[in-house]
């Protein structure tokens, strides 16, 4: 079920994509700065895009909460290949040999993660101890990235925005399986619980590194590296927060990681195809988280 709700959320991102990407197109390139999401919100289109990923975030939440972080986010990364059947539905845009191959990639690294991929569940939540280490580290990482992104050439920046961003996210992920998971002791607790605030502080963060890249106008190295480092840092959560795992052996974990850095390429290839599509008009989308 956790699978199926994975990708159920990740077409909801990709159709919220591709509805925001169609409202940022309509303006113009030097449009992009202060006011730009202001802007954005004034066009229904974008709107319903906002909705879609609302959609995405609470059945993306439900996944967590009854699945692995080590099996849901990855499986995010199919949301860029959701995207191309639904581009070309709704922009009329053609999908190029670049793209059907890094699909193509990304497809089957993931079902050969899936297949290879261990079945146990690990936990629903960590000691305090430990997610102040490791949300301290991570929000410290996140920092140093955004600092060292100032005054960089957009490339460049775009990289080191989009990883601060990804690996937030993946935080916010790991956060939110922990939210969901306490429902069970009702409202009132998940209320209570200084994980709820937490997370809503994480996300809008993530967030707005994500758009901080994204108005560099480096398409492919924003995508790219937010797409990858979600995935990547809700592996390492999963791992060292909820004791989870890719598998038991060590062949088994060689194969799982392979499937990881194939799927990666894949979304590497797909991408850098979008940059190039991106480049002639100038315009900036959104991406999903």
């Amino acid at each position: 079920m956790d699978i199926a709700l994975a990708l159920v959320a990740a077409f909801f991102f990709a159709l919220g994509f591709v509805l925001q990407e169609k409202a940022a197109s309509k303006l113009p390139a030097d449009s992009v700065g202060a006011g730009f999401l202001v802007r954005l919100a004034h066009q229904p289109v974008w709107l319903l895009g906002a909705a879609a990923q609302v959609a995405g975030f609470v059945v993306q939440a439900i996944a967590l909460g009854i699945g692995r972080m080590v099996i849901v986010q990855p499986l995010l990364i199919t949301t860029i290949v959701f995207a191309l059947p639904l581009g070309r539905l709704i922009e009329k845009r053609t999908i190029t040999r670049n793209e059907w191959l890094g699909a193509t990639i990304v497809t089957v690294g993931l079902g050969t993660l899936l297949l290879v991929s261990k079945t146990d569940e690990g936990t629903d939540d960590a000691p305090l101890a430990r997610w102040a280490l490791i949300g301290g580290i991570t929000v410290g990482i996140a920092v140093v990235l955004f600092l060292a992104a100032q005054s960089r050439a957009p490339t460049v920046r775009a990289a080191l925005l989009g990883t601060a961003g990804g690996i937030l996210f993946g935080l916010a992920a790991a956060l939110t399986k922990t939210v969901v998971s306490s429902l069970d002791e009702g409202v009132g607790s998940v209320a209570g619980s200084w994980q709820l605030y937490v997370m809503v502080a994480v996300s809008v963060a993530a967030f707005w590194l994500e758009q901080a890249a994204l108005q560099t106008g480096a398409l492919a190295a924003a995508v790219a590296t937010t797409m990858a480092f979600d995935p990547l840092s809700s592996l390492v959560f999963g791992v060292v927060l909820f004791d989870e795992a890719l598998h038991e052996t060590a062949l088994g974990i060689t194969v799982s990681l392979l499937s990881l850095a194939a799927t990666l390429s894949g979304l590497v290839l797909l991408a850098r195809a979008k940059q190039r599509e991106a480049e002639p008009p100038g315009a900036l989308a959104l991406a999903p988280a």
